[in-house]
């Protein structure tokens, strides 16, 4: 391959409250919900997907409902937080936004040079606002609850807890073409190619139990591939370095394959298209139920079982 895995695709992660979750990525955080749709392989459940406007790799935040799903364990083999990018100027603002919704926050110590404000959403899931130490070049979200100057620009990246480091190292800088970007304690950072939502930290934490899958626990990790070529490219180097891969996975939005990394965190690895626009205009994303072709058949039985959301902008929301 001559060309590296440039950066973050999207992260998914397990609620058990699709409302709650909901509620709190558009209203409070102030991003779009560009995808209303089912886990391909569990139709009886949401996928819902969340964004800029128009979901683009490297913004997409997404999670898998799953009503009363118990909660999970925070250890080793999981991704431990996910970072977004705000503006150098915002972090006062955004402080403020989550402390006076209730939200307990925590000012972590500069990291890599860079601020940080750390917090959980409704299930647990530990996020970060990160004020990068480089000017964020991707659009703002002009249609949302904060104000333009202030939103979200997308993913700053992920951070991956390992009981060793050095395995999971090794794919990120001999197959996927990352980086080395310094140690800060036990945290180990390393960037893509791209100009945006390309970090991953790996913290080294030995004696940590490893995690158990559950609400508030990210599922897994998916880093982008330009196209199908590149993405048929990148499995034959996996498969070659004895990785465990998948074969090649229509999820309608973007194809998929998936393995896990030495460590044990679920890596998945996604075209940048077709893109969400592929089934519904960019002006009503995320207004309505798509199903994929293979579960279209049983959408009267699956709208059954769903259980009803209050979207963005109904009345009473």
């Amino acid at each position: 391959m001559t060309q590296c895995i440039s950066g973050i695709h999207h992260v998914t992660a397990i609620t058990a409250d699709g409302q709650k979750s909901l509620d709190f990525y558009t209203g409070l955080l102030g991003l779009r919900l560009v995808k209303i749709t089912v886990n391909f392989d569990d139709p009886r459940s949401y996928h819902l997907y969340y964004g800029d406007e128009l979901g683009r790799p490297g913004t997409i935040m997404t999670f898998f409902v799953w009503p009363g799903a118990q909660r999970g364990r925070s250890g080793s083999s999981q991704a431990a937080a996910t970072s977004f990018s705000i503006p150098r100027s915002s972090m006062d603002f955004w402080q403020n936004r989550l402390t006076a919704s209730g939200v307990s926050v925590e000012n972590s110590p500069t990291r890599f040079g860079e601020q940080v404000l750390s917090f959980n959403d409704p299930d647990g899931i530990r996020l970060e606002l990160v004020a990068a130490s480089s000017q964020d070049s991707r659009p703002a979200l002009k249609a949302s609850s904060v104000s333009i100057e202030h939103t979200i620009r997308g993913f700053h990246g992920v951070t991956l807890s390992e009981k060793g480091c050095e395995p999971t190292a090794d794919i990120l800088t001999k197959s996927f073409g990352f980086v080395s970007a310094g140690q800060e304690g036990n945290r180990f950072r390393f960037i893509g190619s791209a100009s945006s939502a390309q970090t991953v930290d790996l913290l080294c934490i030995p004696a940590a139990s490893r995690g158990k899958l559950g609400a508030g626990i990210v599922h897994h990790v998916a880093f982008r591939a330009a196209d199908s070529d590149a993405q048929r490219q990148w499995r034959q180097v996996l498969v070659d370095h004895k990785q465990n891969v998948t074969p090649i996975i229509d999820r309608t939005y973007f194809q998929s394959i998936y393995f896990r990394e030495p460590g044990g965190v679920l890596f998945e690895i996604a075209t940048d298209g077709p893109g969400f626009t592929v089934d519904e205009p960019s002006e009503t994303l995320g207004t309505t139920l798509k199903l994929p072709p293979q579960h279209e058949k049983a959408r009267s039985i699956i709208e059954t079982v769903l259980p009803p959301l209050r979207l963005p902008g109904a009345s009473g929301s």
